[in-house]
């Protein structure tokens, strides 16, 4: 029997994106022939080798409204003269064209939206960009048949608002235990120090990020504060570290794939996830990170979010900050990893991470994607 095939869209550089590539995987292994379609930057790594095809488009913009004008254009095109059987959009950015050309060819189509992409705070002080988002949406959604979010409070919400039921697939890792991890010496981390560890694609503003970068002034030398990944405010931490002379005690690597990532997860002893709760996208958000750190056997730091505290806390797996002073959280950090509860915090992560995995929570996904007809 011919393979029917699927092209997935994203308008990341697909190099770090751990829940597309755990889509594509599942769909592969349904025996779609699978294109996921992004796009490549300049600062881009190359790909790894993946069991399905990939094409990264390249862009004369890379940001601002032209670079989004030009990519959902370059898409629309790109999809029309493909052959495919079903397309997956993910995210509000790659939706245009992928509804487009479903209608045009009368495919099917899956949406399966990571936030809620018109309450992002990038978009709260430009109010005519949310509008154009906000009509695209709108005029969209509520036609949809095959749709997907990121958690329960984001598909409460969406369904409530549109009347279109979302199912939600958690981002979560595999459960597996690293058969040669590397250690500190490998990694050229300081053997004898805490590490702190800020990981993600998404370190941007008003995540508490340049809180968590100040907080390191008040903790001494035997601290250390790895930030690892992508986002707005990466270069603004750059200048806070070099400002406040925190160079000893922060280190900032740019993103790197996760397979190499979960090695310097592993060695550290407390994860941040710190998001402000400023705008509804954060208020509901769960940030991959809370289930990276959960695998990667270490406690968590975070702020008390729904989504978040309610896997922090029915895990026992690590404790919240009550603001974002940079005072108080160097307090947090300090008693908490010097706390005779510390280990026991740590060894709850070993039950979450058996309990929270991607081989269950990957069957929602299988169930959607046998529906489609």
């Amino acid at each position: 029997m011919k393979k029917k095939k699927i092209i997935v869209s994203v308008i990341n550089d697909l190099v770090t994106d751990q829940r597309v590539a755990r889509t594509c995987s599942v769909l592969f292994e349904l025996h779609y022939k699978v294109l996921l379609v992004g796009r490549v930057q300049k600062s881009s790594n190359s790909l790894e080798k993946r069991d399905y095809d990939c094409k990264r488009m390249k862009l004369l913009f890379e940001s601002g409204p032209l670079f989004y004008l030009f990519f959902n254009i370059r898409l629309f095109f790109v999809l029309l003269f493909s052959h495919a059987d079903v397309l997956l959009a993910n995210d509000l950015d790659t939706l245009l064209p992928n509804y487009l050309v479903s209608k045009i060819k009368g495919i099917p189509l899956i949406y399966d939206s990571h936030e809620i992409f018109c309450e992002v705070p990038e978009l709260q002080n430009h109010p005519s960009k949310k509008r154009i988002w906000e009509k695209v949406e709108s005029w969209i959604v509520p036609k949809l048949k095959y749709c997907i979010t990121v958690n329960q409070s984001i598909s409460d919400y969406f369904t409530n608002k549109y009347k279109v039921p979302f199912i939600f697939v958690r981002n979560i890792p595999n459960y597996t235990k690293i058969q040669s991890l590397k250690s500190r010496s490998d990694l050229n981390l300081p053997i004898g120090k805490k590490i702190v560890i800020l990981q993600g694609a998404g370190i941007n503003v008003q995540r508490g990020a340049e809180e968590l970068v100040e907080a390191f002034k008040y903790l001494d030398n035997n601290y250390l504060l790895l930030i690892i990944g992508s986002g707005d405010v990466i270069g603004q931490l750059k200048e806070n570290v070099i400002n406040f002379q925190l160079q000893d005690k922060i280190k900032i690597i740019d993103k790197i794939p996760a397979t190499e990532l979960r090695h310097y997860s592993s060695n550290a002893n407390l994860g941040v996830t710190i998001d402000k709760d400023t705008n509804l996208n954060y208020h509901y958000s769960l940030p991959n990170k809370v289930f990276d750190y959960m695998h990667a056997g270490i406690p968590i730091l975070a702020t008390k979010l729904p989504e978040i505290e309610r896997i922090v806390e029915s895990y026992h797996i690590g404790i919240f900050i009550e603001n974002h002073d940079p005072k108080h959280i160097a307090h947090q950090i300090q008693e908490f990893l010097n706390s005779k509860e510390y280990l026991d915090y740590k060894s709850h992560t070993v039950i979450a991470a058996v309990a929270n995995n991607w081989k269950t929570e990957k069957q929602k996904l299988v169930q959607l994607i046998n529906s489609i007809h």
